[in-house]
């Protein structure tokens, strides 16, 4: 039999559903390789003694009907748990200790998971690069000169060293879909709503919303299945204020059938076209190619659409200043002592400061230039059952690429390197993270992962599902990984 952490999370499941193998045994698995075999630093706390708690817990349970049952996980490290550190990635709470624990963290634990830890994230969560002055720079597996991507890179990097199975993330401008799209994973952010502990419903702005990130489309809907917290089939929808536009049931269904032929159109240009300058690399231009050819080759329509106006109405200069004022009117919302803001790093303090300046009327207008927006991106959309982009534009980043001391151009050079995620939340449609291509042989002899990002319409996360389901079937990135993991049993 494979190594534990060769297998995946279904596979994972059906073993220890069968009493093949026991939680504990799993989980120690997975601590000790933890412990042992970071080498990307992905991983910001290991709670060895609450996982086995949890673990034992699993095996001595009648009831093994949990959607990830004994299955191993960790919380992103902006997830509360009570009792466990609470740090933000940040200095300003580097000794905080969580007092509650959130639902998303309470959802999983219902669907029988077991927690080992915590991943990394930069500061607060607002970088699409996972590094922070408390916690260091999360590295590209195999490539410790390279950003994994952010903010959910400790979660990506955990599962591309074989430390989980898979990892829960959360997603506010392609958090999930970029580190992903990096490590040569897989993540989904869901529709708006879609995950009632944390679906953007109920946020200024709305973009944020929990998602999973894992090495296959299967793990990666079995993850999002128990995030949406089904129950015997049922979604309860008690922590949200709206349910989402749709249900399709069993997202692991529909990633397991793979079926299906749809119309897909090639996405050209991005909304930050206006303002930034905008240039895509050879190699996410040979991913998308690569899916187009496959797409083609399995009987889909492909064709190609424009992305729909971003420029300025309602008093809003354009995309720019409205996806700006929405994060801005989120970051007014960190409860941070003004005298204490000189703990924060230049990014996370730019953002914060300049949503002081923030007023009621210029938050509202950004939010009605995002509904209109929306109706115009639903529109262009609407023909196409999903709408293929790169997910980054350019290869994974150094280390020293980012201007850290700066925090406006930071976020320029992350715009640029990332220009096709952040509408995505501001519409609040699903999107997936393929790993579909690599690019030439590197110093070290590995390629590069560059990913490809598929958009649906609202609610049909399956049908993103079973298209990356096909794609996966042709483009073995399971296998890259595992094979990766090999050298470091």
């Amino acid at each position: 039999m494979s190594a534990i952490h060769e297998l995946g999370a279904l596979d994972l499941w059906r073993l220890l559903h069968a009493r093949e193998l026991s939680a504990v045994e799993v989980a120690e698995h997975f601590l000790d390789r933890m412990e042992r075999l970071d080498d990307a630093n992905a991983i910001v706390h290991i709670g060895r003694e609450l996982a086995l708690a949890r673990a034992r817990a699993a095996d001595d349970a009648d009831d093994r009907t949990g959607i990830i049952h004994g299955l191993p996980f960790a919380d992103k490290d902006l997830t509360r748990r009570a009792g466990q550190p609470a740090t933000l990635g940040s200095r300003w709470q580097a000794d905080a200790v969580a007092d509650t624990t959130d639902p998303v963290a309470q959802v999983l634990d219902r669907a029988g998971g077991v927690v080992l830890g915590r991943t990394a994230s930069p500061e607060l969560g607002f970088a699409g690069y996972t590094r922070s002055a408390l916690h260091g720079a999360t590295t590209l597996p195999g490539h410790p000169g390279l950003h994994a991507g952010g903010s959910s890179g400790g979660a990506a990097a955990a599962v591309a060293q074989g430390l989980l199975p898979f990892a829960p993330g959360s997603d506010g401008g392609g958090s999930i879909r970029i580190p992903a799209a990096t490590c040569g994973l897989v993540g989904l952010k869901p529709t708006r709503g879609r995950i009632p502990a944390h679906g953007g419903v109920g946020q200024v702005g709305g973009l944020t919303t929990a998602g999973a990130i894992g090495r296959s489309v299967i793990d990666v809907a079995l993850l999002t299945d128990a995030l949406i917290g089904r129950v015997n089939g049922v979604t309860p929808h008690e922590l949200t204020l709206r349910s989402p536009e749709r249900d399709d049931g069993s997202l692991l269904a529909a990633a397991v059938r793979g079926e299906g032929r749809f119309r897909i159109a090639v996405l050209r240009g991005t909304p930050w076209d206006a303002t930034h300058d905008i240039r895509i690399a050879p190699e996410a231009t040979a991913a998308v190619d690569a899916t187009i050819a496959a797409l083609t080759a399995f009987g889909h329509e492909v064709g190609e659409v424009t992305m729909p106006d971003a420029s300025g109405y309602l008093g809003v200069s354009g995309y720019a200043e409205a996806f700006t004022s929405l994060w801005r009117g989120g970051a007014a919302t960190v409860p941070i002592p003004r005298v204490e803001r000189h703990l924060l790093e230049p990014l996370a303090r730019w953002i914060i400061d300049s949503s002081d300046e923030l007023t009621a009327g210029g938050l509202a207008t950004a939010q009605l230039w995002a509904t209109e927006f929306e109706r115009r991106v639903l529109a262009a959309f609407a023909p196409w059952d999903a709408v293929l982009t790169p997910a980054t534009a350019l290869t994974p980043r150094p280390l020293d690429w980012y201007p850290v001391d700066d925090g406006e151009a930071d976020f320029d050079a992350q715009v640029r390197h990332t220009p096709h995620t952040s509408f995505v939340n501001m519409v609040g449609l699903p999107a997936i993270a393929l790993p579909v291509h690599r690019t030439g042989p590197t110093a070290d002899g590995d390629g590069l992962p560059m990913g490809v990002q598929l958009i649906g319409r609202p609610g049909e996360e399956s049908t993103l599902l079973a298209i990356g389901r096909q794609l996966e079937r042709r483009i073995p990135w399971t296998e890259r990984v595992v094979r990766r993991m090999r050298p470091s049993r």
